[in-house]
Order: structure tokens, then sequence, then C-alpha cells
């Protein structure tokens, strides 16, 4: 009676088993019923957040909020820097937003250090 249990949501781990309606991870002791895990799967399929947990679309202006370092410059990017007309991408690394920086060129950033403006 071996199934296809889904891996942890907490921990990834692989040893998940069932305890009556929930599915319980023996790893880091976390514990979920199989339908949650199917919805949070559902719901964040392709949607990207900044650092505040607001949506990203393509086009939309952010604010960098920590300041950057970048290789090859003398001087970082610069907390509250402007970056205008955002594309969403599916990067390298978790940079998933592609932009041009004024001073800079060209780049990608992680969603994670933006702020949308």
């Amino acid at each position: 009676m071996t199934e296809n249990l889904p891996p942890c949501p907490e921990c990834s781990g692989t040893f998940a088993y069932e305890m009556g309606a929930l599915l319980i991870c023996p790893e880091c002791g976390h514990e979920w019923t199989p339908a949650a895990a199917e919805s949070e799967g559902g719901t964040d399929d392709g949607v990207i957040k900044d650092a505040v947990g607001n949506v990203l679309t393509d086009g939309d202006t952010v604010t960098v909020i920590k300041t950057l370092k970048v290789k090859g410059s003398p001087s970082g990017i610069k907390a509250g820097t402007k970056v205008r007309n955002i594309r969403l991408v599916d990067g390298v690394d978790g940079h998933d937003i592609d932009c041009k920086i004024d001073g800079f060129g060209p780049m990608q950033l992680k969603s994670s250090v933006v702020k949308k403006a």
C-alpha cells in the first residue's frame, strides 16, 4: 500500500506518511492535509511578489530597498533607486526581474530586494 505522497511543504522531505486525515513529516514534524498542499501550490503558480508581498507585473515601477553591490562598479545600486518598466522573467539564481537601470545598463534583479512604487 505504498502511495506516492507529496513531499513536505516545509522541508521538502520525502518520508511523509499518513495518519488519519493528516500527512506528517518525520524529519521536521510538520503536519498538513493533502487538500491544503494542493491549494497552496495552485494559488502561487507564476506569481512574483516583491519584498513586501505586492504582486508584480510587467511594466511596473519598483524601488530598490537595499544597496546592492555590482561587480565591476566602484559604487553599487543605492537603496531608493527607482527602476521603471520591469519585465518578469524566469531567470537564474532567483533573479526574476529584467530591467535597465540608469547609469548601469541592463541587468537582472531579485524580487526580494525591490518594492513596488
